[in-house]
């Protein structure tokens, strides 16, 4: 596999993307939205995983090459990215990744506030034709109901944060507008997909559902 770093122009000016090429790219790519640490290594982790899936994996950089040394400092970053400048980098990741690959329908997942954008952006942006945001927030109603794309959601039912009280108003929503979204739900916390955290991280549920979106994708894209 190949890394590249490809520089992403934007509104709120120039960031990042972290992207890793198979040796055999089948001309399928998944945008990787980080969590709420910043692109750190355990990120890059998934998109050579991605790779090594044979997917084009291409994480933008919604902090601009800051990363957190600590909860504090990741909630402070977190809550000071306003959605609509994190919307646009997305946007613009997809973009340059057209120009660069090639491709023009992508992939999206993302985990934590990853996957409070990936979902986000599934909801009000082009280019995305499948979605797999990993215990993200949940949009209004108003935003929620344009979704149009194929999408699993995946949760923890002990998550304190993505409760299963918040997801059930997405299953609600997704059932009223009759919305294209599985839920996907396991006995674990949030961010239990996170192997750098032991005091959350499930072995189980996190091979399982990494299992269920690889073939998701691999069908969808």
């Amino acid at each position: 596999m190949t890394e590249k770093t490809l520089r992403v122009p934007t509104a709120g000016g120039e960031t990042t993307a972290y992207a890793v090429i198979p040796d055999t790219p089948g001309g399928k790519a998944v945008i990787l939205v980080h969590e709420w640490w910043g692109l750190v290594d355990h990120i890059k982790g998934i998109a050579k995983r991605l790779a090594n899936e044979g997917f084009i994996a291409i994480a933008p950089d919604l902090y601009r090459g800051k990363t957190a040394a600590n909860a504090e400092e990741a909630s402070k970053m977190m809550h000071s990215l306003a959605i609509e400048d994190g919307l646009d980098i997305i946007a613009n990741t997809i973009k340059v990744a057209a120009d660069e690959f090639g491709i023009h329908h992508f992939g999206i997942t993302g985990f934590c506030m990853g996957g409070t954008f990936a979902l986000r952006a599934a909801c009000e942006l082009d280019g995305i034709s499948a979605a797999a945001p990993f215990y993200g927030d949940i949009p209004d109603e108003e935003v929620l109901k344009k979704l149009r794309v194929p999408t699993v959601f995946v949760s923890g039912t002990r998550d304190a944060w993505i409760t299963p009280e918040k997801v059930a108003k997405l299953e609600e929503a997704a059932e009223k507008y009759e919305l294209p979204v599985e839920s996907l739900k396991y006995d674990a916390d949030h961010a239990f997909f996170n192997d750098t955290r032991p005091e959350v991280y499930n072995k189980t549920a996190a091979e399982d559902s990494w299992a269920k979106i690889i073939a998701f994708f691999n069908e969808k894209l």
